[in-house]
């Protein structure tokens, strides 16, 4: 299943375009968030103020926030003002804390269940991590394990 925001359920709804409302809390910094788009677009601002503002956006709206943003000459990512390197394990637990948030979202599960067992993949995707907050693997791989997970009712990363 080719997740894009522009197909048909449940792949759009899986897209991290896809309006899912969460709460993600990580070191002591708390937001809430109006899409998994907001979040990640959001790890490219250094002020917390920002990264509130971003986490709010949905879509398209979100990613164009962010896509200005040079913070790959540096490779720096930010979380409440905080730097995290993009090829560290801290950035890594950043995103399994960040899909963990987003399972909290109803919407996010059903249509989870509703991929059933197709293998996802991610055809718009970037695939080199100096490049991308986001590669196709650390996408495809977590909702995998979040499917998985939600199959089983096992309840931890």
């Amino acid at each position: 299943m080719n997740i894009d925001s522009s197909s048909n359920y449940p792949s759009n709804a899986l897209s991290n375009f896809a309006p899912h409302k969460f709460i993600f809390s990580y070191n002591g910094f708390t937001v809430d968030c109006n899409s998994m788009e907001g979040l990640l677009q959001s790890f490219k601002f250094k002020n917390p103020e920002m990264q509130k503002t971003v986490c709010k956006l949905v879509g398209k709206e979100a990613k164009f926030k962010g896509k200005k943003k040079n913070w790959y000459v540096t490779q720096t990512l930010w979380w409440g003002g905080n730097p995290i390197r993009r090829e560290s394990k801290e950035y890594q637990k950043l995103l399994d804390e960040a899909y963990n948030a987003l399972f909290t979202n109803t919407n996010f599960k059903n249509a989870l269940l509703a991929s059933e067992n197709a293998v996802f993949k991610h055809s718009i995707g970037k695939t080199e991590l100096n490049k991308t907050v986001l590669t196709v693997s650390e996408f495809c791989s977590r909702i995998t394990k979040l499917r998985n997970r939600l199959k089983n009712k096992i309840e931890i990363f």
